[in-house]
């Protein structure tokens, strides 16, 4: 879909510099709209937008710290220029998050402060204030398409990750919420929630596994795999798929659940309303 100025819609992803957010730049830049990787990593966020250049496609790096809204602020003035080119930023893909594990009654208890508030303010408050940053223009022009990627912990329970969860879940209440104020006009709110996905983040759950179990790490990947109702890690390309497939499409207030596997030769995905 094209937007107001007749160019292909601009999309803003955070936590672009790696794993699932990598994923999507390439993904949306590939299939012809342009993108601003954005991420606290800009070593990383600035290699991703070199590649997707290189590749043909048309991709600008940006800092973002989805905890402080001045740097979101920050990065659309300085990109003002592109964002103007293209009628506006039409596609935000909120993907930047955190996962500590901890037993629950611990994780107030950090080194670098209450864990659940960590949480909240990068898996919740980030992609919240986002969506209020950028919400309103798209509801000026008509036309716009946000999607969050939460979690199957935003559906369920785990142990030991209870910040995790709980700010997952803030996650999906918020977005069904606003999905149903947003109901014909012309803008779309919805969610992908994998189970656990081949991304860094759970190369990171893998090495806390092996260091506190002895368990090999191979042996921890299958164990993770099995976890997932369709047996198999999600992988990255597989998110990525189901992201566009929302940013293209007119559907509202849906979650895209992953399990893992596929479905005649798709992603598998359970739609939840």
């Amino acid at each position: 879909m094209d937007n107001v100025s007749g160019t292909r819609p601009l999309c803003l992803v955070t936590g672009a510099g790696r794993g699932i957010g990598a994923a999507i730049a390439r993904r949306v830049a590939l299939a012809g709209s342009p993108v601003i990787v954005a991420a606290r990593s800009q070593d990383d966020c600035v290699a991703v937008a070199n590649e997707l250049v290189r590749r043909g496609g048309r991709a600008w790096p940006a800092y973002v710290d989805v905890t402080d809204p001045a740097t979101l602020d920050e990065a659309l003035l300085e990109l003002s220029d592109e964002i103007a080119e293209h009628g506006g930023i039409a596609w935000l893909v909120n993907n930047a998050g955190i996962a500590e594990t901890a037993p629950f009654l611990r994780h107030g208890r950090g080194g670098d402060g209450d864990t659940y508030e960590k949480h909240l303010r990068v898996n919740f408050h980030g992609p919240r204030r986002a969506i209020e940053r950028l919400a309103p223009s798209m509801l000026e022009r008509g036309h716009g398409r946000i999607v969050s990627v939460a979690s199957s912990a935003g559906l369920i329970g785990y142990p030991y990750a209870a910040a995790y969860v709980a700010s997952k879940h803030a996650l999906v209440g918020y977005t069904r919420c606003a999905a149903l104020e947003l109901e014909g006009k012309g803008v779309t709110m919805n969610l992908v929630a994998p189970h656990y996905v081949d991304s860094p983040m759970t190369d990171q759950t893998v090495e806390r596994i092996v260091k506190k179990t002895g368990r090999s790490a191979a042996d921890t990947r299958a164990f993770l795999a099995a976890q997932n109702p369709g047996g198999a890690l999600v992988t990255t390309d597989e998110v990525s798929a189901v992201v566009l497939e929302l940013l293209n499409g007119a559907q509202n207030g849906v979650i895209a659940e992953m399990p893992g596997g596929s479905a005649g030769g798709k992603p598998a995905v359970n739609w939840r309303t």
